[in-house]
């Protein structure tokens, strides 16, 4: 069983309770407009480019068979419809400015790797957290690996859009101890514009998690202008105090990392110009969820 990651961040303490080992699974069903890896979306492989360690050798460029590459004074420019993301490039840059992002793995090398943090899983009350990119688009993957975490008593989470077939999920969460679901908008037609898919699938598959018991934790990113508005506020605040296993909400406040991401793969970012949410703002917001009852974290 093999399946498409594009990086493993240990130590991590963002992703679930304890110190974690997060996986980033390679490929999304949904295209963010304020997506944070915008590297993960597809599942083919990418090519990073650091401009800053580049010495205009010109080695990649004799490299690449298609004509996709070219110096200019600005930096390597890529082709992205020539490209065929071979590597051959990355082969030949002697300075580390290219690199391939994504790669195939067994889920034997994975579980081994995620096995040598057991001794910090077990005194922080830590595992793994399967995050991506959508981890849900390779469900049976992703099954074989949380069985296997299982069998090794490792905490398992999954972070996720919810997109995905009621089926999938069930089986999915018969093998997960911690959902990080997300909530983006509450409005379909605006969830459709803003990331490429409508949102009905995902409400319904929330309440699936429910009805089944399942430990979860809401996330919602803070957009301004997107998300932040007194309608979509108030409408996750309805639906998660709706739900019986009363999770937890945690805010997740716009950063403009992807900013340097989409310069480096050649993205265009359709948020140049969106802020970072102040503090107070998203305290108000918080304080917003509060008078639902809602248990709200910010982080």
């Amino acid at each position: 069983m093999k399946g498409r990651i594009f990086d493993i961040k240990r130590f991590a303490v963002h992703d679930g309770p304890g110190i974690r080992t997060t996986v980033f699974f390679k490929g999304c069903p949904l295209h963010c407009l304020w997506c944070h890896n915008p590297e993960s979306q597809s599942s083919e492989t990418d090519i990073l480019y650091r401009g800053n360690l580049c010495i205009q050798c010109g080695r990649c460029v004799a490299a690449c068979g298609e004509d996709a590459l070219s110096l200019t004074a600005g930096g390597l420019v890529r082709d992205r419809e020539r490209c065929t993301r071979c590597g051959d490039c990355v082969e030949a840059c002697p300075s580390g400015a290219l690199e391939s992002v994504g790669q195939t793995i067994s889920a034997e090398d994975l579980v081994a790797g995620i096995a040598k943090d057991t001794l910090f899983f077990d005194q922080s009350g830590g595992g793994v957290t399967f995050s991506g990119g959508e981890p849900l688009a390779q469900p049976a993957f992703l099954c074989e690996m949380l069985d296997r975490c299982g069998e090794r008593e490792i905490h398992r989470a999954v972070d996720t859009t919810g997109y995905t077939e009621p089926a999938v999920l069930r089986d999915v969460a018969e093998r997960t101890d911690l959902f990080l679901f997300d909530i983006k908008l509450v409005d379909s037609d605006r969830h459709r514009e803003c990331t490429g898919v409508p949102n009905t699938r995902i409400l319904e598959n929330l309440r699936l998690l429910d009805a089944m018991g399942c430990r979860m934790e809401i996330r919602l990113p803070v957009i301004p202008g997107i998300t932040d508005t007194e309608a979509n506020i108030e409408g996750v605040g309805e639906r998660v105090a709706s739900l019986g296993t009363s999770p937890a909400v945690r805010l997740l406040p716009h950063h403009r990392t992807a900013l340097s991401k989409c310069d480096r793969f050649g993205i265009p970012n359709p948020l140049p110009e969106t802020p970072e949410p102040s503090a107070e703002e998203v305290k108000q917001i918080a304080d917003k969820l509060e008078r639902y009852g809602l248990v709200v974290k910010t982080g």
